[in-house]
């Protein structure tokens, strides 16, 4: 039998004091590359995900439990335990946990910690080499620190929304949000990478340190081109729907029989295009002989290319221009993508078993992208049911039966 390859983190200990998505899809991230995470959870409650359906996770019969699966998006190969930190012997340890911690992360208000002695401060005089990282809405600074924030709240504020969706006046304008919480995801992809960063420096230094993560910071980030395209000339971009601002045709087009996505991005492809139609002229055309040029007279460009989508299927479309490097491909249904070849090649649903005695067998689970040849992620654990480890975790810090039940016995646990 193979011994499994130790992860890329193995020995990283995470004490992981954050809910809901931002903060645990970061710790997944850390526990999918090997760190031991302990995620600390409400007694009796839990992690506000775990209600946030439907849909819910069906037991054997397929009937619904009560547990959503919103909360098994994130919390992949962690260790639950249950810990009320309002409780003094609960603070005390959690404490102890954070002593013997690499990284903790949380996300709870500004300051919110620091009645609990489980902020930065506090925990950094017990555990100087400790990498602590918040994050919160707005961070720790500014005029907006003690304010909550949620994700949709930032996509509106960062100015995502004015750029997401048809231009008003056209059908179904106005501003729209994202279809998945994406300033969540990015901030767990940022707060990942802000935690990998000082674990390194501490390689060096010996002293871990604080990491103020805000999703408005963030959301300001991830508008990329955009934001350096309003930098660079002060006019604000507004909504085009499908449409690249700066690239044409980049864009969905009806089809005979539905849709399908051109995404050309360079001449070449747009020449090796024209001559796939029968219409090589265009390319030699001054008005679309450049990207440039394309955009300046995307409507003419548009006149021509819509009536043509038309006369072809979809899947024929597809055919016939695969072969040629021009980009092109259908708009999936989340259904049709996990049916996709290309997706079931690539093992991207991952089931896993779960043995938590409440009635659920499996968890199916969407892989990691990342795939380290040397050291890969290891689907060690399913989601955990609510305070499934906190028998073990408890044990690990040296306590015995009696122990355990006497602090649940006083609900500290």
């Amino acid at each position: 039998m193979s011994i499994p390859t130790p992860g890329a983190l193995a020995g990283i200990k995470v004490l992981d004091l954050s809910r809901v998505l931002a903060g645990p899809w970061c710790t997944q991230m850390l526990a999918d590359l090997g760190a031991d995470v302990v995620k600390v959870e409400r007694p009796a409650a839990g992690d506000d995900t775990r209600h946030w359906g439907p849909p819910f996770l069906q037991d054997g019969a397929g009937r619904d439990t009560r547990e959503a699966s919103y909360f098994t998006a994130c919390n992949r190969n962690k260790r639950s335990i249950t810990v009320d930190m309002a409780h003094p012997e609960g603070q005390a340890l959690l404490r102890r946990m954070a002593q013997q911690a690499d990284v903790v992360v949380e996300n709870f208000k500004v300051s919110g910690l620091a009645q609990y002695g489980l902020d930065y401060d506090s925990l950094k005089a017990l555990n100087p080499r400790l990498v602590y990282c918040s994050i919160t809405g707005f961070g720790q600074t500014g005029p907006y620190a003690g304010r909550a924030g949620y994700d949709l709240m930032v996509q509106a504020a960062c100015g995502l929304m004015s750029i997401t969706g048809h231009a008003d006046g056209e059908p179904g304008g106005g501003p729209l949000k994202v279809g998945v919480a994406v300033i969540d995801v990015f901030t767990g992809l940022y707060a990942s990478n802000a935690i990998l960063a000082a674990l390194n420096a501490r390689n060096a230094s010996g002293e871990g340190q604080h990491i103020d993560m805000a999703l408005l910071d963030v959301g300001m980030a991830v508008l990329a081109n955009q934001a350096a395209g309003f930098l660079a000339t002060g006019q604000a971009p507004g909504r085009a729907g499908n449409i690249h601002p700066s690239l044409a045709p980049y864009q969905d087009f009806q089809t005979r029989d539905g849709n399908v996505l051109l995404a050309i991005g360079n001449d070449g492809q747009f020449a090796r295009f024209c001559a796939a139609v029968g219409h090589g002229a265009w390319a030699q055309d001054e008005r679309f002989a450049t990207n440039t040029a394309r955009v300046r007279h995307r409507a003419a460009l548009l006149e021509r290319l819509a009536p043509l989508m038309r006369q072809r299927s979809t899947a024929e479309w597809i055919a016939l221009l695969e072969d040629k490097a021009v980009p092109c491909g259908p708009i999936n249904t989340i259904a049709q993508a996990f049916d996709d070849p290309q997706v079931r090649a690539r093992g991207t649903r991952v089931d896993l078993p779960r043995d938590a005695g409440d009635g659920i067998a499996t968890v199916a689970t969407v892989a990691s992208p990342m795939r380290l040849s040397a050291t890969p992620v290891a689907y060690r654990s399913a989601p955990p049911a609510l305070g499934q480890h906190t028998d073990e975790v408890l044990r690990e810090l040296g306590l015995d039966a009696p122990a355990i039940a006497a602090l649940r016995e006083r609900k500290a646990v």
